[in-house]
C-alpha cells in the first residue's frame, strides 16, 4: 500500500517537472514545438533535463525514486534558479499545467484500482495535455479574435496605426505614442507586444472605448504572420521601418523579410503608407518613402538631424540617444503630419521625448556612464551603441552575448568594431563566445557561461569614470 502511494506521488511529480520543463522552452519559442525541437539554442538542455530522466523512468524500475529525488528534482531546481528568463503564470500556461496534473492523477488512480500498470505512464499524459491543451487554445484564440474584431469593428472613429520592420519597431511605436499624445487620446501596444495573440488580448483587456488612436507593432517569425495582424486590424496608417538581415535564420533571405513586412499594407482600409527606402523603391499612389534625415548629429547628450519639408529645411533636435533614431523620429514626424499636427507643435513634441527603457537609455551612476542599450539586438544599432561609447575620453567596458538569430559575418563585424577601442569585454553566454575568444583583441576579456556572476564582475572590474555599454541583454536560454 505504501509502496504503491509512493509510486503515485513519485510520478505526479515526475510527469509535472517535465511538464514545466516542456511549457518553459514552448513559452520562450512563442508556443511553438518545432521551434522548441529545432530552433533551440541549447539543445543539450533537452537531453540533459528531458530525455535522460524520461530513459532512466523507463530502465531503473524500482530504483528511479531514488534517482529523481537525489538526482532530476534538484537539478530542475538548480535550472531553474539560474532563468534569467522564468516561466510567467499566464492563463495558457495555467490551463496545460492544471490538465496535465488531472491527466495524471486520472491515469494513476485507474492503475493504482486496476494493478494494471507495472509503472505508471509519463509520455502519455505529456502528449495527451500537449495535444489537449493545444486544441483548447486554439479554441478560445478563435473566440477572443472575434471578440476583439468586435470591438475594434464597434469603435467607428478609431484610427489604428501598425508599425513593422526589422529594426526599430517599438522605438517608433512608442515616440508616435509620445508625439501623438500632445493632441490625441493615444494608445499602443505595451512594451514588445507584437504577435497576433498578443495584439488580440491586448485589444480585449487594455483598449479603452475612448482611444483615437491605437498603434500596433507587428512581428513575424515566418511568413504570413504580419499579413494575419493586417487581415485583424485593417490598419488605416501603416509604417514598415529599416530592413535588414535580423531573424534570417527563419526567413532564409532578405527578400523573404522585405515581402513579409510589406504584408501589413494588405489592408482595405489603408489611406497613407509610410516606408523606409531600404524596403522598396516601387512607387505607389499611397506610399510615402522617408529616410535618415540630412545633417545628423549624435552625441552622448543629444540627438539632432533635418527634414525637408515642401521645400524648406525644418532642425529637429531631441535627448534620444543614437544616430539611427533619426529614422524612427522621422517616421513619427510623418505620422504626426499625417494626423494634421503642425511642424511647431512636432518640433517641441520631438524636443521633450523620452528614451525608451533598455535602448540605448543613458544611466549617469556612481561615477559611471551606463548606457543600457539592452534590448537591441541588430548590428546597426550595436555599431552606433560602440561609436556612441567612442567619444568618451574614459576606460570603455562593454557587455555583450553579441548577435543573436543572425550570421557569424554580422557579429565578425561587430567584433571588428570593438576591437581598439574598449579596454574591458566581458561576452555573456555560450552562443557567441568561442567566436569572440578567437577574435577580439583588447586589453582584458571575460567570458561568462552565464550573467549569475557579472555583478561582481562589473563591481571588479569598473571604477568611476568609466563608460558602460550594455548590448543586446538577451536571456540566458540563448
Amino acid at each position: 500500500m505504501y509502496e504503491q502511494i509512493g509510486l503515485f506521488v513519485t510520478n505526479l511529480l515526475f510527469v509535472l517537472v517535465l511538464g514545466w520543463y516542456l511549457i518553459t522552452n514552448l513559452q520562450w519559442y512563442n508556443y511553438s514545438l518545432e521551434r522548441v525541437v529545432l530552433k533551440h539554442h541549447k539543445p543539450l538542455w533537452h537531453l540533459i533535463y528531458f530525455f535522460i530522466p524520461l530513459i532512466a523512468y523507463y530502465t531503473t524500475g524500482k530504483y528511479f525514486s531514488i534517482f529523481f529525488y537525489f538526482a532530476i528534482l534538484p537539478a530542475i531546481f538548480i535550472w531553474h534558479k539560474r532563468l534569467d528568463k522564468k516561466v510567467v503564470l499566464t492563463w495558457r500556461v495555467r490551463r496545460f499545467l492544471i490538465l496535465l496534473v488531472s491527466l495524471t492523477l486520472f491515469q494513476d488512480f485507474l492503475c493504482t484500482l486496476e494493478s494494471g500498470c507495472v509503472m505508471y505512464g509519463v509520455f502519455l499524459p505529456l502528449s495527451i495535455a500537449y495535444i489537449g491543451s493545444y486544441i483548447i487554445e486554439k479554441y478560445l484564440f478563435a473566440i477572443y479574435k472575434k471578440e476583439a474584431s468586435k470591438k475594434i469593428k464597434s469603435m467607428k472613429n478609431l484610427k489604428i496605426i501598425a508599425v513593422t520592420g526589422s529594426y526599430g519597431k517599438t522605438s517608433m511605436k512608442n515616440f508616435m505614442t509620445q508625439i501623438l499624445s500632445k493632441k490625441y487620446r493615444v494608445y499602443s501596444t505595451p512594451r514588445s507586444v507584437n504577435t497576433i495573440g498578443g495584439i488580440i488580448k491586448d485589444v480585449n483587456e487594455s483598449l479603452s472605448e475612448e482611444t483615437q488612436v491605437y498603434i500596433c507593432e507587428a512581428g513575424a517569425r515566418e511568413r504570413g504572420d504580419i499579413y494575419t495582424i493586417a487581415q485583424f486590424l485593417h490598419p488605416h496608417i501603416v509604417v514598415v521601418g529599416k530592413v535588414g538581415l535580423q531573424h534570417v535564420e527563419y526567413f532564409k533571405s532578405l527578400d523573404n523579410i522585405v515581402r513579409t513586412k510589406l504584408e501589413i499594407m494588405q489592408s482595405d482600409r489603408l489611406e497613407r503608407a509610410f516606408v523606409h527606402k531600404s524596403v522598396t523603391d516601387t512607387p505607389h499612389e499611397k506610399v510615402t518613402f522617408f529616410g535618415d534625415g540630412e545633417n545628423i548629429e549624435a552625441t552622448l547628450q543629444h540627438t539632432s538631424f533635418e527634414l525637408e519639408f515642401d521645400g524648406k529645411k525644418e532642425h529637429f533636435s531631441t535627448k534620444i540617444l543614437g544616430s539611427f533614431q533619426a529614422i524612427n523620429i522621422n517616421a513619427s514626424i510623418l505620422v504626426a503630419k499625417e494626423f494634421a499636427m503642425s511642424i511647431d507643435e512636432i518640433k517641441e513634441a520631438v524636443k521633450s521625448l523620452k528614451s525608451v527603457q533598455h535602448r540605448l537609455e543613458r544611466i549617469d551612476a556612481g561615477g559611471k556612464i551606463i548606457l543600457d542599450d539592452g534590448y537591441n539586438g541588430n548590428i546597426d544599432g550595436m555599431l552606433e551603441a560602440v561609436r556612441l561609447c567612442s567619444l568618451h575620453e574614459g576606460r570603455k567596458v562593454i557587455v555583450t552575448p553579441g548577435l543573436v538569430e543572425s550570421t557569424p559575418e554580422l557579429n565578425q563585424k561587430l567584433i571588428s568594431a570593438i576591437n581598439g577601442l574598449f579596454d574591458i569585454v566581458i561576452v555573456t553566454g555560450a552562443l557567441n563566445a568561442e567566436l569572440f575568444d578567437k577574435h577580439l583583441h583588447v586589453k582584458e576579456k571575460i567570458i561568462l557561461q552565464d550573467k549569475e556572476t557579472l555583478t561582481k564582475v562589473l563591481g571588479e572590474k569598473t571604477q568611476s569614470g568609466d563608460i558602460i555599454l550594455f548590448a543586446n541583454d538577451a536571456p540566458n536560454f540563448i
